[in-house]
C-alpha cells in the first residue's frame, strides 16, 4: 500500500477500476490497518473535527477572563513592590477557585462526551472484506461504503454498484425530487447536479442500495468546501441569547461601578496600588464568573439524568428549549399507536376478500428495495404465496410526491407493472377497474363505490391502500414515473395499528404540564380522527395538507392555533405548520424518524428522534429517544425544566448578592478612612460563597415549577435584581452601623465582622431564594446543606485560626458574633417575606 495518497482531480470522470487502483483499494474495501494509517493522513471525516476537552485545556480555560489576568498581573506587581504574603494568599485563592470550577467542568465534560458517542452517526464500510458499522468520522479515502434507504451519505465518492438507487441531494443542488444514481463516468467539467455517478457528503439515500468508493472526506468534500464559507454554528437558542444579554448587563454595570470606586478611593487619598488591587478584586468578586461553569455543569448533569430516563441529548444547549416546549407535534404511528402495523385483509374492488389482490401486493412488497415501510413488512409477514417463475425487472421507488410504489415483474414472458400506494394516488393513474374477471371503465359510479368503501374502513380505523396493475410492453430502457398510466384498479389493502395502552393518560399528563399535542400525519383524515378519538382527543379540528396549501401564511398562523390534527401532509406542509406555530410564539417540538421528517426536525425548536430512526433524522435531531414512547418524552420535559430551574437559581443568587455587595462597597468607600475590605478578603468571600453555589446543579426542584413551561425573561431578572440587590445592601449598611457606631470597631475588626456577615448571609439566603415556595415547603439537596454548613463553620473559625493575621482578620468578642447573627437572621426573614411578595406580584 502507498505511504502517501493523493486524490486525483476530476475523479468523477475516471473509470471505477482506475480509481480503485489510484487509491490502492478494492471492491472488498481496505484492510483495517491501512484504514488506520489513512485516518492519520487525512484526519477525521468531519467538517470541523470535534475536539474533546482535555484536562489541561479546561484548566487553562479558567484563566481566560481578562479580569483574572489583570488581577494576577497586579498581584505580581504588588509582590515586587510591597507584600509577598498578600500576593501569595491572593494567588492561592484565585487558584483554588479555578481548580474548583475545573473539577466540576471536567467531570461534566467527560460525562457529556460519553453520551454524545452513544448517538454518533454510523457508516457501514467494508474492512478486510467484511461489513463493519463504524462512526462516520472514521471513514477514509479508499473505503467502500454500503448505502441503503435512509442512510446519511458520510463522504464524497463514486458508485461501484447500485440497484434502484435514488438520492435526495437538495441540500447541495436544490433539486426537488430524489435523483437516480448509477455507476459510470461523468464529464470532467460537469456540475454537481450532473455527476450521476457520485454521491455527496450530507445528502441522504431515499431508495435502493449501492456500494460507493470514498474519495474525499471532511472539509475536502463538496459540502465541506461550501460550509467553510458559511456559519456552521447552530442557531442561538432563546436561553443562550438570554444568558449572553444578562452577562453583558452585569459586566457593564460592574465595570462602571468598579472604575468609579477606584477613582473615588484615589480622590480620598487612599494608596493607589491598594485601591487598584481592591477594585480589581472587587470586579472578580462581583462578576458572575461562575455563570458559564454553572450552566455547563447544569446542562451536563441534566443530560446524564435524561439519559438515565431514556433520552440522549445531542445538543446540550437545547435542554432548556425542551423544558420550555409548549407544543409537541408528532406522527401517530409508533407514538400514539403500537407502531407494529398489521395487515388485516386484502379486498377486491367490490370489497370482498381476494387472494389475487394479496398476491399482487406481496410481489410489490417482496421485490421493492427502496424506502423501508412497515406496511411492506406487514404484507410480507402476513403469508407467503407461491411466486415461483416470477422475476423482478425494475421498480419505480416510492416518493412523497407520488405516494405510490411501482414494481415491474416478468411472468411467462410478459412484463407486469404492479402499483401500490395511497388510494387517491393509485386511482389517479387508473382508467379501468377489475370486476367479475373483467376490466370495466372506471366511471363516476365506480369511483363513488370505491370512495364509500374507503370511508367505511377509514372510520373503523383502518389505513387503506390501493392496488393496480397493467401489462407492460417489454422495453430495453428503465421504467419511470411516466409509465404509471392506464392501469387497472384491482382492490384494497387494509392495515391496522392499535393505540398504545396508557397513551390516553400520558397525553393528559402532557396537557397538565402545559404541553399541547398536535398530530401531523400522512394518513387520511378519517383514520387520523379515529386514532385521535381513541386516545382521548375528542372533537379535534382537522386540516388536510391540501387545505394547508390553500391558506396564505397569515391565515395558517391563525388556523394552527385551533387545529389538533393535520392529515394527508407531505414534508413541505409539515415544515410550514411548524414554522407557523413558531410564528405564534410557541416553543415547538417535533418528533419524527423518517427521511421526510428531516426538514421539520431542523425547523422545530426541539427536534426529537428515536434510536432506530434513519441516520438523516437522528442527525437533524436535538434529542434521541431510546424508546419511541411519549412517557419517555414526558420524563425528558420534566428533566429539562429541572435543569432550567437550577440554572435560574444561580442567576438569582448572582444578581441579588453581587449587586447588593457592589452598592454596599460603593457606599462604604465614601465614609471609611480605609478600604472597606482587603483584596484578599474579597477574593476569599468569592471563593467561599462559590462552594454552596456549585451544588445548585444537583439541587431538588419544586414540583410546582415543572408543571408549566418556563421561558427566559430578562425583564423578570432585571426586576429581581432591582429588588433583592438593594435589600442585601440594607443589611450590609446595618452591619456597618453596628460595627462602627455601637461597637466602635477598628479596621481589622470591621473587616472581620463584614467578612463573616457577607459569607454567612450569602450562604443562607440561597435557601430562601432557591424556591418560590415558603422555605419549609421546599427541601434542598443534602449536598447543599452539607457544603453550606461547612462553609459557615470555616468562616466562623478563620478569625480564631493561625491564618487570621495573614488574612487581616481579628478575633471578635461574642457580642460581635451575636449582633451579626441577629442581622443575618433579619436579612433571611426579610428575603423570605420579600420573595413571597415579589413572586406574587411579578410572576406571570
Amino acid at each position: 500500500m502507498s505511504d502517501k495518497l493523493t486524490v486525483p482531480d476530476s475523479y468523477w470522470s475516471l473509470k471505477p477500476e482506475e480509481l480503485l487502483a489510484r487509491l490502492d483499494s478494492s471492491p472488498q474495501g481496505l484492510p483495517a490497518a491501512e484504514a488506520q494509517k489513512r485516518l492519520q493522513q487525512f484526519g477525521p471525516n468531519a467538517l470541523r473535527p470535534h475536539k474533546q476537552a482535555t484536562a489541561l485545556g479546561l484548566l487553562l480555560n479558567q484563566f481566560k477572563s481578562p479580569i483574572i489576568i489583570i488581577l494576577i498581573f497586579a498581584t505580581l506587581v504588588s509582590a515586587g513592590l510591597k507584600d509577598w504574603v498578600d500576593a501569595v494568599i491572593i494567588l492561592l485563592i484565585v487558584m483554588g477557585s479555578a481548580l474548583l470550577s475545573f473539577w466540576q467542568e471536567y467531570g461534566a465534560s467527560n460525562a457529556a462526551e460519553k453520551l454524545r458517542a452513544r448517538v454518533s452517526t454510523k457508516a457501514t464500510v467494508l474492512r478486510d472484506g467484511q461489513p463493519q458499522s463504524l462512526p462516520a468520522v472514521q471513514v477514509v479515502p479508499g473505503d467502500v461504503v454500503l448505502l441503503s434507504a435512509g442512510s446519511l451519505i458520510p463522504a464524497d465518492g463514486v458508485l461501484l454498484e447500485a440497484k434502484d438507487f435514488h438520492v435526495n441531494q437538495a441540500v447541495l443542488t436544490g433539486e426537488t425530487f430524489p435523483v437516480e444514481k448509477c455507476p459510470g463516468q461523468s464529464a470532467p467539467n460537469s456540475s454537481l447536479a450532473q455527476r450521476d455517478n457520485m454521491v455527496f457528503m450530507g445528502t441522504n439515500v431515499s431508495g435502493g442500495s449501492a456500494h460507493a468508493l470514498v474519495i474525499q472526506t471532511g472539509s475536502a468534500t463538496s459540502f465541506g468546501q461550501i460550509a467553510a464559507h458559511l456559519t456552521l454554528r447552530p442557531p442561538e437558542t432563546e436561553f443562550e441569547r438570554g444568558i449572553r444579554r444578562l452577562g453583558y448587563l452585569l459586566t457593564e454595570v460592574m465595570l462602571l461601578l468598579v472604575f468609579a470606586i477606584f477613582a473615588l478611593n484615589v480622590l480620598l487619598h487612599k494608596p493607589p496600588l491598594d485601591s487598584l488591587l481592591f477594585s480589581i478584586a472587587l470586579a472578580v468578586g462581583l462578576t458572575p464568573q461562575l455563570l458559564p461553569a454553572i450552566i455547563n455543569i447544569n446542562l451536563s448533569r441534566g443530560s446524564q439524568a435524561m439519559a438515565a430516563g431514556g433520552v440522549i441529548v445531542r445538543r446540550l444547549e437545547a435542554i432548556e428549549n425542551f423544558g420550555s416546549m409548549d407544543t409537541l407535534c408528532t406522527d401517530k404511528t409508533g407514538t400514539l399507536t403500537e407502531g407494529v402495523v398489521k395487515m388485516d385483509a386484502a379486498m377486491d374492488a367490490q370489497g370482498q376478500p381476494s387472494d389475487e389482490v394479496f398476491r399482487y401486493a406481496y410481489l410489490n412488497a417482496h421485490f421493492q428495495t427502496g424506502l423501508a415501510s412497515p406496511m411492506d413488512d406487514a404484507i410480507v409477514s402476513k403469508s407467503q404465496p407461491d411466486i415461483e417463475g416470477v422475476t423482478k425487472i425494475d421498480e419505480v421507488p416510492y416518493d412523497f410526491i407520488r405516494k405510490r410504489l411501482s414494481v415491474v415483474v416478468e411472468r411467462a414472458g410478459q412484463d407486469l407493472l404492479i402499483i401500490k400506494g395511497a388510494l387517491d394516488n393509485v386511482l389517479a393513474v387508473s382508467t379501468t377497474i377489475r370486476q367479475g374477471g373483467q376490466n370495466l371503465p372506471l366511471d363516476e359510479r365506480q369511483q363513488d363505490s370505491i370512495h364509500n368503501l374507503y370511508v367505511k374502513w377509514s372510520d373503523q380505523g383502518y389505513r387503506v391502500l390501493g392496488v393496480a396493475v397493467k401489462n407492460a410492453a417489454e422495453r430495453p430502457k428503465n421504467y419511470t414515473r411516466e409509465d404509471e398510466t392506464d392501469l387497472t384498479f384491482i382492490g384494497f389493502l387494509l392495515f391496522f395499528d392499535p393505540p398504545k395502552p396508557g397513551v390516553k393518560e400520558i397525553i393528559q399528563n402532557l396537557a397538565r404540564l402545559g404541553v399541547q399535542l398536535k398530530i401531523i400525519t400522512g394518513d387520511n383524515r378519517l383514520v387520523a380522527r379515529h386514532t385521535a378519538e381513541a386516545v382521548g382527543l375528542e372533537n379535534a379540528k382537522i386540516l388536510t395538507g391540501s387545505e394547508v396549501n390553500d391558506l396564505r401564511d397569515e391565515a395558517l398562523w391563525h388556523a394552527v392555533e385551533e387545529t389538533t390534527i393535520f392529515a394527508e401532509t407531505d414534508p413541505n406542509e409539515k415544515e410550514r405548520i411548524i414554522l407557523a406555530l413558531k410564528k405564534r410564539g410557541h416553543v415547538v417540538g417535533y418528533m419524527g424518524d423518517g427521511i421526510n421528517d428531516a426538514p421539520s426536525l431542523h425547523s422545530a425548536d426541539v427536534g426529537i428522534s428515536v434510536d432506530n430512526a434513519v441516520d438523516v433524522a437522528k442527525e437533524a435531531a436535538d434529542f434521541v429517544l431510546l424508546q419511541r414512547d411519549l412517557e419517555v418524552l414526558q420524563r425528558g420535559i420534566i428533566q429539562g425544566r429541572r435543569t432550567f430551574a437550577n440554572t435560574l437559581k444561580y442567576v438569582f443568587m448572582a444578581t441579588s448578592a453581587n449587586f447588593g455587595n457592589m452598592f454596599s462597597v460603593a457606599g462604604a468607600s465614601l465614609f471609611l478612612p480605609y478600604l472597606p475590605m482587603l483584596p484578599k478578603q474579597i477574593l476569599l468571600i468569592n471563593f467561599l460563597t462559590d462552594l454552596p453555589e456549585m451544588t445548585i446543579a444537583g439541587d431538588n426542584v419544586d414540583e410546582t415549577f415543572v408543571q408549566q413551561p418556563h421561558r427566559w425573561d430578562i425583564g423578570f431578572i432585571r426586576r429581581f435584581m432591582a429588588v433583592f440587590g438593594p435589600l442585601s445592601s440594607v443589611f450590609d449598611f446595618l452591619t456597618f452601623g453596628v460595627l462602627l457606631l455601637f461597637m466602635h470597631s477598628g479596621e481589622a475588626a470591621f473587616h472581620t465582622g463584614w467578612f463573616i456577615e457577607s459569607v454567612v448571609s450569602a450562604a443562607l439566603v440561597v435557601f430562601a431564594l432557591r424556591t418560590q415556595l415558603p422555605i419549609f415547603r421546599s427541601r434542598p439537596s443534602r449536598a447543599m446543606l452539607l457544603v453550606t454548613g461547612l462553609v459557615i463553620l470555616v468562616t466562623l473559625a478563620l478569625p480564631y485560626s493561625p491564618l487570621a493575621p495573614l488574612l487581616g482578620f481579628h478575633p471578635l468578642q461574642p457580642v460581635y458574633l451575636l449582633a451579626i447573627a441577629v442581622i443575618v437572621g433579619l436579612y433571611f426573614l426579610s428575603a423570605e417575606l420579600t420573595k413571597r411578595w415579589f413572586f406574587r406580584h411579578y410572576l406571570k
